[in-house]
């Protein structure tokens, strides 16, 4: 079973493309590497380095493979960056999808697992989150997002495509074996700037706002390990392929965590006592945000397993200490 894993050299691309080679899939990488890192990109995988806007590079590499699904991957997710250069997101998020989608209607491929995101749901209703609740993005990176949702929707009516949307929360974390990690830059995820702190990258963290309405006054936030959330796209492979409808899934662990219990966490997990600074609120953070994932483990079959706070951070920790550099080493 041949499985197509667009920007594969990425964070959550990389830790999936490994674990579908341990699922025993045959996987095919296409990264155009501006984000992602050669040397995350398992060795059994074939890659192929180019970029998704390219309908005949897609065309080609169709021809020559027989992909049965394709994950995609490839999208530019920077939240605060979107804001600055929101055509840029369209550009590469909207259109690269569009060409996708293209070469995948000429080429007769018919199912595709579609990594998005929380953002498109944008200030919550609710707590947890449903499936079914209010999509309002407050941002162009997660409208980008609900856009693409919307394209493979009408695609799939008009050409029998099925597709899964995945939309999870906080990735977090790192694969045991500690050859693979998140390396943004810039970063701006939470743990891994908490942990620039024992690496000597920084001095302290900043806690952006402590008068939320929450038990200590901070956001909370539902944290997923990497190795769950890649686990759940192989089950969404494996479920459309077993004729599985057209379907969007929450993914996260349904425990929420304030900001001050993960630095605390990640405190005990280093050793270090990791300084924290409080600043002002940032414009557009809602309090919580936490997912109801009870349809993906009813439908799907998925369950978090590497699902305490101590776990993730600490296979972070085993990633971030050894590779201070990220991949530049």
């Amino acid at each position: 079973m041949s499985i197509l894993v667009t920007g594969g050299a990425g964070y959550i691309g990389s830790h999936t493309a490994l674990e579908l080679i341990k699922a025993g899939h045959d996987v095919v990488i296409v990264d155009s590497l501006v984000t992602g890192y050669r040397k995350a990109i398992p060795e059994k995988a074939r890659f192929y380095e180019g970029d998704i806007r390219d309908f005949a590079f897609l065309d080609e590499l169709f021809k020559k493979e027989k992909i049965d699904a394709i994950v995609h991957f490839a999208a530019f997710s920077l939240v605060g960056e979107s804001v600055v250069n929101p055509l840029k997101y369209y550009e590469n998020n909207i259109y690269g999808t569009k060409i996708l989608l293209d070469a995948m209607v000429a080429n007769d491929v018919k199912k595709i697992v579609f990594s998005s995101t929380a953002a498109t749901y944008g200030e919550p209703e609710n707590i947890p989150i449903l499936e079914s609740d209010r999509t309002c993005p407050t941002n162009p990176y997660g409208e980008t997002k609900l856009a693409m949702e919307k394209m493979f929707k009408w695609t799939s009516e008009a050409h029998g495509m099925n597709f899964v949307s995945l939309r999870y929360f906080n990735a977090c974390g790192a694969d045991e074996c500690g050859n693979i990690g998140e390396a943004h830059n810039p970063e701006s995820h939470l743990i891994p700037l908490i942990l620039q702190v024992p690496n000597g990258k920084r001095e302290a963290i900043s806690i952006y706002g402590t008068d939320y309405d929450t038990p200590d006054g901070t956001c909370i936030r539902d944290y997923i390990h990497v190795t769950d959330l890649a686990q759940a796209h192989i089950l969404a492979v494996e479920y459309l392929l077993n004729g599985g409808a057209s379907d969007i899934f929450n993914l996260g662990n349904g425990v929420g965590y304030s900001v001050r219990e993960v630095i605390e966490t990640a405190r005990k997990v280093t050793g270090h006592p990791i300084p924290a600074v409080e600043t002002p609120r940032r414009a557009g953070d809602p309090a919580r945000l936490v997912a109801s994932s009870e349809k993906a483990k009813r439908v799907l079959g998925w369950k978090p397993v590497h699902d305490s706070l101590e776990e993730i951070i600490s296979s972070a920790w085993n990633w971030h200490k050894n590779h201070p550099n990220g991949y530049n080493y």
